[in-house]
């Protein structure tokens, strides 16, 4: 009997069917979707690839650094920093600044490596860098396989006539040789002159100058930036509690305690007086302490702080500015290096004393100052050919000369045992030919400077460069020196100095690297008139022949143009109001000859800016140079004589004499000294 079919067997087969057409529908749906995707959104994707490639050309080209050996040292340069390699063994050399004798203003953003054991330099450039600049503050730090911190600095117009500081931060790997900004919203004033130094992971930042060209403001303010947050953070001092005064230019040098802070440079200023310059010689250690945070209680910064001043004690260095101290980490020792001494006592004249003796400077305990001389030599047994003992340096202990029953208080006035001869090189004038020993190892001993650039590396000391003055001339110097610590037996000269300083009572006409002068500077002169490109700038016998030239304008009595007596006293009053002007200008300030102001005076205080106006319009060189300055100082001299007569007759109403107002005259216009700038 055949089996009756079920009626449900068309309807299961219809939903399968159903179901399967279903699915193969969904399919097709997603492949048209996929396929009918718009050429605008593939075209966004291939955008976006290509973009990100670009990114990533532009940053690698931004952040390639060239590298190439060079000849020496960097070119001869001031205020640039010298560092110690926080993790290896070199010295790296950022910025820096040099002034012609044209009067030009040149700036440094290049970075030098110094390898001592190939007596190699190399320098290094990227186009994502800090601007140029000079008295800035670096810093180094071991982490990340080592870093460079760089903070502020300054940066002038060719002719100085403007200034500007800098407040950007910048990190500088050692490892990649790329620089990295540093942006935060919070962080340090736009400043020249501080300092830094590492304590822990922790980079503080104290001092500094601000100078918006009327007055130049000193900071004492403390900051710190932590490395680990990238942040930077003031700290904050109560009003009654003890704190260093605002200053620049000083040592500051990190120890297990904290931060030891001494010396510096300040303008002192007072209503109706010349600012004055102060040399600060005191010792300050910021104390720090690190608190374990508490989870349970507000978050609050974990470090604390007290300033607490040191007293003097061991053999101290005298006096002196432009000396900051280079720290000698094995010996936990900061050692200092030459300086100058200004004695501005006079309105006129200001006398300078420039060292090149060595100090160094205890950081633990209490702080002990120790003086660190060449050990003289030990005498051999036997004689040269010459007749002279045959001798030898032997070594030395940086302890050597540390006397604990020496101690000398700050307040007892007593002057420093130690000769200062000692220190300097030109003891050989000092001595009788028999005495003279060429062997003797003070010969070795660079010239006496301040503001050279200081590093210790392992156990030697590097010393680069630096500022010295002969009567008003500076020169920037370019030898590098160095000398082992733990032994002190000589002075290495790694590169001698190629910059021609003249002896007390030589004229020169210029350094080595002035620009040559034309060949008219070896015309003969006619009855028996002195060539005055053998006058050097601030020298007896220049400023001689501009007296000469001054008196003989004098004589010619050059007649005043006609002018109403009413209007010369109005102009008179006029122009009187506008020298006291603290806002003006510094082009102007030099351009304008001032009330009791000789042609002469008027010349030599202006003298660059009109070598500058002089190169600008033309070609001369050398004596025709100075020439064409000086015919444009006459002319501007000659063009305010009227005025300035007239505004001495005021002055002389107004009870003022001859003396009065040439003294006035002396000092310059208001705001000036007669002081370097770099002793800021």
């Amino acid at each position: 009997m055949a089996k009756k079919k079920s009626s449900n067997e068309p309807t299961k087969s219809a939903a399968k069917a159903a179901k399967k057409a279903k699915a193969a529908q969904k399919v097709e749906r997603k492949e048209k979707k996929k396929a009918g995707k718009s050429h605008d959104e593939e075209a966004d994707d291939e955008d976006l690839e290509s973009i990100l490639e670009k990114m990533r050309g532009e940053w690698e080209d931004a952040h390639t650094v060239t590298e190439e050996i060079t000849e020496g040292p960097p070119s001869r340069r001031a205020n640039a920093t010298l560092t110690a390699c926080p993790n290896g063994n070199h010295l790296w050399c950022i910025g820096g600044e040099y002034f012609s004798d044209d009067g030009k203003a040149y700036f440094y953003n290049d970075v030098f490596r110094y390898s001592p054991e190939k007596d190699e330099w190399r320098k290094f450039v990227s186009p994502t860098c800090p601007g140029p600049r000079s008295a800035h503050a670096v810093v180094s730090s071991p982490s990340g396989g080592g870093k460079l911190f760089l903070f502020g600095g300054e940066f002038s117009s060719l002719y100085q006539n403007s200034f500007h500081h800098y407040r950007d931060f910048w990190c500088f790997d050692i490892t990649t040789h790329v620089w990295d900004r540093i942006d935060t919203k919070v962080r340090p004033s736009a400043r020249s002159g501080c300092r830094m130094a590492m304590w822990k992971h922790y980079v503080f930042l104290f001092g500094g100058f601000y100078d918006p060209g009327i007055r130049t403001n000193y900071f004492n303010d403390l900051w710190y930036f932590d490395t680990q947050e990238y942040l930077w953070r003031q700290v904050e001092f109560k009003d009654a509690d003890r704190k260093p005064s605002p200053r620049s230019g000083f040592s500051f040098l990190p120890t297990v305690d904290g931060i030891v802070l001494h010396g510096g440079y300040c303008k002192e200023y007072a209503k109706g007086k010349r600012p004055v310059g102060i040399m600060l010689e005191d010792t300050w250690l910021l104390r720090i302490s690190l608190s374990t945070p508490d989870p349970s209680k507000p978050k609050v910064d974990p470090l604390t702080f007290k300033w607490e001043k040191r007293k003097k004690l061991g053999y101290a260095p005298s006096q002196r500015s432009g000396c900051t101290m280079a720290l000698w980490s094995n010996k936990s020792l900061g050692v200092l290096f030459g300086g100058v001494t200004d004695e501005d006592t006079s309105e006129e004249t200001l006398e300078s004393v420039f060292h090149n003796d060595l100090f160094g400077y205890q950081l633990t305990g209490n702080g002990r100052w120790v003086s660190i001389n060449l050990k003289k030599p030990k005498k051999k047994t036997g004689t040269s050919k010459k007749g002279k003992p045959v001798v030898a340096p032997s070594a030395f202990n940086y302890n050597a000369r540390q006397d604990n029953d020496s101690d000398s208080d700050s307040d007892d006035g007593e002057e420093n045992p130690r000769s200062i001869a000692n220190s300097d090189a030109t003891l050989v004038q000092s001595q009788t030919e028999s005495d003279f020993d060429p062997d003797d190892p003070i010969h070795t001993t660079p010239l006496r400077r301040y503001n050279a650039m200081l590093a210790v590396l392992r156990n030697t000391l590097y010393i680069y460069g630096g500022i010295f003055e002969r009567g008003s001339r500076e020169y920037t110097l370019d030898d590098f020196y160095a000398i082992q610590l733990d032994k002190m037996d000589f002075y290495t000269c790694l590169k001698p100095c190629d910059v021609v300083i003249p002896k007390d009572g030589e004229v020169v006409e210029s350094s080595s690297d002035d620009e040559d002068d034309d060949d008219d500077d070896d015309e003969d002169t006619s009855d028996g008139e002195q060539s005055d490109a053998a006058a050097p700038a601030g020298s007896t016998v220049e400023a001689d022949k501009k007296q000469e030239i001054d008196v003989a304008a004098d004589e010619d009595d050059i007649e005043t143009p006609p002018v109403h007596l009413d209007e010369l006293r109005s102009q008179a009053t006029a122009f009187m109001g506008v020298a006291r002007d603290a806002t003006r200008s510094a082009e102007d300030v030099l351009s304008t000859p001032l009330p009791g102001e000789t042609l002469a005076m008027f010349y030599a205080r202006s003298r660059e800016y009109w070598a500058g106006k002089a190169h600008d319009a033309s070609q001369n060189r050398g004596k025709l140079l100075r020439r064409d300055g000086f015919a444009l100082a006459q002319e501007r001299y000659e063009s305010y004589e009227h005025i300035l007569k007239e505004v001495e007759k005021i002055l002389a109403e107004a009870g003022l004499d001859d003396d009065d107002i040439k003294k006035a005259a002396a000092a310059g216009p208001s705001g000036t000294t007669a002081q370097s700038r770099n002793r800021r």
